[in-house]
């Protein structure tokens, strides 16, 4: 929970949102009520920026020491336009940088590691929106690298070799050696919920 969280990280999509021209008021989603019924138009800096100082003071009073990562998704809203897509962006970078130089928030990279380092194509999915599974991969190691500690990797390292080791299917379950791996599979599992007795696997 947020209560004993150690980081939140909070992504940024879009500067756009939608307006329900009934109540003046920005909507999360359409409701099923037909398009007339809505206005669309650009957040302002000022307010993407209050909004994400008023979260930032929200999720302190919750949890004082929580350490607030903000990143902004590399994904392009393309529905919109390439052109507004552009603007949204740039209106997102524009308003984060005077929270991230005054330590609201740190900043994580992700849309940078994608448009700039992971340019070519195959980083991309099908769509050539997205990015590939190579390209989440890359961008989690990075981010792991950078906000996880070494004896932490090496646990998430371990928890990975036992959801393999759970999802390996034998051609013969009755062998000795089967039975075998499977008694050192259980060894691990007990030692490692030990030390975290909240993952079940």
């Amino acid at each position: 929970t947020l209560h004993r969280a150690n980081f939140c990280f909070l992504t940024l999509g879009t500067a756009w949102v939608y307006i329900y021209n009934s109540t003046d008021r920005i909507v999360a989603n359409c409701h099923k009520l037909p398009q007339q019924h809505f206005s669309k138009r650009l957040l302002s800096m000022e307010e993407i920026g209050e909004s994400l100082t008023r979260i930032a003071q929200l999720l302190k009073q919750i949890n004082p020491s929580i350490h607030l990562v903000i990143t902004i998704s590399p994904v392009r809203h393309i529905k919109d336009g390439f052109l507004e897509n552009q603007v949204s962006k740039s209106q997102l970078f524009s308003a984060l940088y005077p929270l991230i130089t005054s330590g609201y928030y740190t900043y994580f990279p992700a849309y940078e590691l994608l448009l700039d380092e992971l340019r070519d194509y195959r980083f991309y999915a099908n769509d050539m929106v997205h990015p590939s599974e190579m390209a989440i991969n890359y961008i989690w190691e990075r981010l792991v690298a950078s906000y996880i500690d070494t004896a932490t990797q090496m646990d998430m390292k371990q928890a990975e070799s036992i959801q393999k080791a759970l999802l390996h299917r034998p051609f013969n379950p009755d062998t000795e050696k089967h039975q075998q791996f499977l008694i050192q599979l259980q060894q691990k599992m007990e030692v490692f919920t030990m030390k975290y007795p909240h993952i079940k696997f």
